[in-house]
């Protein structure tokens, strides 16, 4: 982490944006994270994307197993530079990619002996995954869940649009969360990763002033 850099190309943004990101990254988490599986309604996965960045969850898993690289285009469309962005072409390389990372697989179905979203339980690192709008989550994912959850519901529907599923979870859990004394927050070094990241993707000619930077920083140190 350059944090000479994050400090120059700081001096081209408003303290507005400046106190914006500090408030904004005490606020994200890694303690919960989304994937989603071969979803063919691609604008289901931009909402999902936005859904994780209004609720402050700082990464999403997109596996890509069958519908091929689709998504780019329709995800695009603002969220994906505050949201870190994981991709996979099978569903297999997700899971063991997150349980490397410390996370339980949380399949989300309505169809099971599953917990309610108002019990789940919010101690542990929780990967939740949402499957395709019709056929739900594969065989893959509902034979190596560490637990399933599901959203209550009270009428004739059995499901719901999986953007809508997953901001309700994701609002639930969060809130949840953040009334215990678990330490969700990202570390300090996450937070300057991420800062600086996003303020490389709020300046224009980013590659020009950070070619510029490297430059001066070189011509001082040969004058040295």
């Amino acid at each position: 982490m350059d944090e000479a850099l994050l400090a120059h190309l700081q001096t081209f943004l408003t303290d507005r944006r400046r106190k914006l990101f500090k408030e904004i990254l005490e606020k994200r988490t890694r303690h919960f994270t989304v994937a989603t599986e071969d979803v063919y309604q691609l604008h289901n996965t931009s909402a999902v994307m936005r859904s994780c960045e209004v609720f402050g969850i700082q990464d999403i898993h997109v596996v890509e197993e069958s519908v091929g690289k689709q998504i780019d285009k329709e995800i695009a469309m603002g969220a994906q530079k505050w949201v870190n962005l994981h991709r996979y072409d099978s569903v297999q390389d997700s899971i063991n990619s997150l349980r490397d990372q410390g996370y339980k697989i949380i399949a989300t179905t309505p169809h099971t002996n599953a917990t309610l979203l108002h019990d789940f339980d919010v101690s542990h690192k929780s990967a939740f995954f949402f499957g395709k709008e019709r056929d739900g989550l594969s065989d893959i994912v509902m034979e190596q869940a560490d637990g399933f959850l599901k959203i209550p519901m009270y009428g004739f529907t059995e499901s719901l649009n999986l953007s809508v599923s997953a901001a309700i979870t994701l609002q639930s859990v969060v809130t949840k969360l953040k009334q215990t004394e678990i330490p969700w927050q990202l570390s300090e070094t996450e937070k300057k990763e991420l800062e600086l990241d996003w303020t490389k993707k709020t300046i224009k000619s980013i590659d020009e002033i950070i070619e510029r930077y490297y430059e001066q920083k070189k011509h001082h140190c040969n004058r040295g």
